[in-house]
Parts: C-alpha cells; sequence; structure tokens
C-alpha cells in the first residue's frame, strides 16, 4: 500500500512567479527522477506541464495537444511514475499537481516496508478500494493541488516548436554517436597498427633465428 505523506502546509515548487516556466528556484533534488528510455530532459519539461495543466492521467488531452509528438500513453505513464516516485498513480488521478514535488517528499520516505523500482516505491499489501481511492485523491488535491488561475495559464510548445526542438535534439544525439564512433574507428585503428608492428618485430626475430642456423 502506497504511504500518504501527511503535511499542514501546501507545497510548492515555485513559490513565486508563473507556474508555465520552470524556474531556477525549483529546488535541484526535485529532478532526481529517473528518465524512462527515449526521455530527454527537454521532453520530461513538456510533459511536467502538461500534467499540471491537464491533469494527471487525462492523457488523451496530452496526445490532443501535441506537445509530446510520437511518445504514447504508455510512455508517458512509464515517466510520470518515475516522475511521482510510486508505481500508483490512481490517487492522484484528474488532480493538476507538480509531479516531482510529490517525487521530492517521495524520495525521503524510508522504512523496512518500503519496496522500490527505479527509484519508484512499487505497491506492496492489499489493493486499496474504491473508497481509498477516492479518500486519497481528495487528500491529495487539499495537498497538492494548484490553483485553476495557475494552471489553466500554463503555456505548452506549439507543434511546430516541438519539432524543431525534437529535431535539434536528435541531430546533437546524431553528432554524439559519430563522435563516439570516431572514437572507437581510432581504437581499432591504434590496435592494429600496434599488432602489424608486433608481427613485423616477430618476423625479424624469425629471420634472424632461421639464418643464424
Amino acid at each position: 500500500m502506497t504511504p500518504i505523506i501527511e503535511e499542514t502546509k501546501k507545497p510548492q515548487s515555485m513559490p513565486t512567479g508563473p507556474r508555465n516556466v520552470l524556474r531556477s528556484n525549483d529546488s535541484a533534488s526535485l529532478w532526481n527522477c529517473t528518465l524512462s528510455p527515449g526521455w530527454s530532459r527537454e521532453e520530461c519539461d513538456i510533459l511536467r506541464k502538461a500534467l499540471m495543466k491537464y491533469g494527471i492521467g487525462n492523457w488523451a488531452q496530452i496526445i490532443a495537444s501535441n506537445c509530446l509528438p510520437g511518445k504514447t500513453n504508455a510512455q508517458m505513464n512509464l515517466q510520470l511514475q518515475r516522475m511521482l516516485g510510486q508505481q500508483s498513480t490512481a490517487e492522484f488521478a484528474g488532480l493538476h499537481v507538480d509531479p516531482l514535488v510529490i517525487g521530492e517528499k517521495n524520495s525521503k520516505i524510508q522504512g523496512p516496508n518500503i519496496k522500490r523500482k527505479n527509484n519508484c516505491i512499487v505497491n506492496t499489501g492489499s489493493r486499496p478500494s474504491r473508497e481509498e481511492i477516492k479518500r486519497r485523491i481528495q487528500k491529495n488535491k487539499e495537498l497538492y493541488e494548484i490553483p485553476e488561475e495557475e494552471w489553466s495559464n500554463i503555456v505548452l510548445p506549439k507543434p511546430e516548436d516541438v519539432g524543431i526542438t525534437t529535431l535539434n535534439a536528435k541531430y546533437e544525439e546524431l553528432r554524439r554517436l559519430q563522435d563516439e564512433l570516431a572514437n572507437v574507428q581510432a581504437q581499432i585503428t591504434e590496435i592494429r597498427n600496434k599488432k602489424r608492428e608486433k608481427v613485423f618485430v616477430l618476423k625479424i626475430y624469425i629471420y634472424i633465428y632461421v639464418y643464424n642456423f
């Protein structure tokens, strides 16, 4: 059973300024979440904004916004789990919350009954009832819900901007792979040259041995 964090003060990851910008006063530990395979930090930023704007689990709206072209709801849900720091997402369904705030809280939870996978708290014990899930949603709404005037003003990148960003990211990844390939090829060339040198030296020794006898 996923633990509920009791708080009296509503946490804020961005105490000042508009929430449509990921601000420098975000706690550095907010970004301790692990990225799913195939996710860049920039894509994770966009998903964070989209979840805050449309609500946790509203994949249809996020996909329709085209802010993360090519990402499926399964891929987004997996990255959401990593951002929240827990496997169960049902207790935040539909809430306009900052998943990294919850992830920071979950990262500090310890105990003999806390089991983790990929830094996420995994479900243990019996499955919670619908009533229990509703109770948790209401509790998390009171603790973490962002005011409507803030989440409604969150601006997501336009599809054309996302396309350019994605293209640039792929170009940088291609350059990185080309550099790695060049490095490997240089190492192979060096190994081959050393091997030729050894063969040449060996031939000289054989020549000397044969002609001396």
